[in-house]
């Protein structure tokens, strides 16, 4: 039995076969035209049926180059040259679906990313390297623990979107500094001195999901909403459409949903369809991103980062 407090999603494919039935498979391929849809099956299959030329934003987290087990499939680290001629099979697959003025996003760690990084700079212009901190992550007896994860960033033109306002930082002014008696580059609040900051490309505001966030899922590696929404936010505008092929858990298409975009995610586990739909539908009740607030991203810990605010 789960505490009061324990919100995690879990629920089997059995109980949850009423969000099963929303998703479409191949055999659907006449509506994969639409948006705001869900496909169960496999990326390689149903990519030939989404339309040439209509995605906004890609965001992929695709299968780290580990051994490990996703719901009902077991993955098996593999050598690099096999890892390369995978990341190329399916980035030459889903490119056509993309708009020449699109963005894409590439979840890795540091060693499925530098693989990662060359082929995309064999297709697409790279523009930079997200690195953020996981502040969970097994120790090491003869190694560093590793708590970082990467994010390359890359474009396929130079006319790309990029919404620099929609993603400062909020941080406190420990300095404050006024000029003819009124802050400069900062504001004053009843909550303390604030500074709405030009985001680097190192995160360290991002939390994991744990048991008592609603959106926590039993997936092994399911990303933060906070994280996809900084993604999201920079690179898409309200009504574009954003594409994941490896959508797990949902958290792609869920805070695309939230943020006013449309989405389309491909999913081969049906326990994580399951899972993606029942998120879809609490996001109807709570569009609320936790550390995004006021239409700004709070740090880790802070007051703000727990408000339950609907994002503007």
């Amino acid at each position: 039995m789960k505490s009061e407090r324990n919100k995690t999603i879990d629920i089997s494919v059995a109980d949850g076969r009423e969000y099963l039935e929303k998703c479409l498979t191949v055999k659907d391929k006449v509506r994969f035209d639409e948006t705001d849809i869900i496909i169960n099956g496999d990326t390689f299959s149903v990519l030939p049926h989404i339309p040439d030329k209509s995605v906004d934003l890609l965001v992929v987290d695709p299968p780290y180059n580990l051994t490990k087990k996703f719901g009902g499939m077991n993955f098996k680290k593999t050598d690099a040259d096999s890892y390369a001629e995978y990341t190329r099979k399916w980035l030459e697959a889903v490119l056509p679906k993309l708009k020449n003025t699109a963005s894409v996003y590439v979840c890795c760690d540091w060693q499925s990313g530098m693989i990662i990084g060359n082929i995309l700079a064999d297709y697409l212009i790279v523009r930079n390297r997200i690195t953020w901190q996981r502040e969970k992550g097994r120790g090491a007896s003869a190694n560093w623990k590793n708590g970082m994860e990467d994010i390359w960033f890359a474009t396929l033109t130079n006319d790309y979107t990029f919404n620099l306002d929609a993603v400062k930082i909020r941080k406190k002014v420990m300095a404050p500094y006024k000029e003819n008696g009124k802050p400069k580059d900062w504001e004053e609040t009843k909550e303390g001195n604030f500074r709405n900051t030009c985001p680097s490309n190192f995160w360290d505001d991002i939390s994991i999901p744990y048991w008592s966030m609603p959106e926590n899922t039993t997936h092994p590696t399911q990303k933060p909403e906070k994280l996809i929404a900084k993604l999201i936010l920079a690179s898409s505008d309200e009504g574009d459409t954003v594409l994941d092929i490896f959508s797990g858990s949902g958290t792609t298409p869920v805070t695309a949903k939230k943020l006013g975009r449309k989405y389309v995610g491909i999913e081969l586990d049906e326990q994580y369809c399951v899972f993606t739909q029942k998120r879809l539908e609490m996001a109807e009740k709570d569009a609320s991103i936790q550390g995004f607030s006021d239409g700004v991203f709070w740090e880790r810990n802070s007051f703000h980062n727990q408000r339950k605010t609907k994002p503007k």
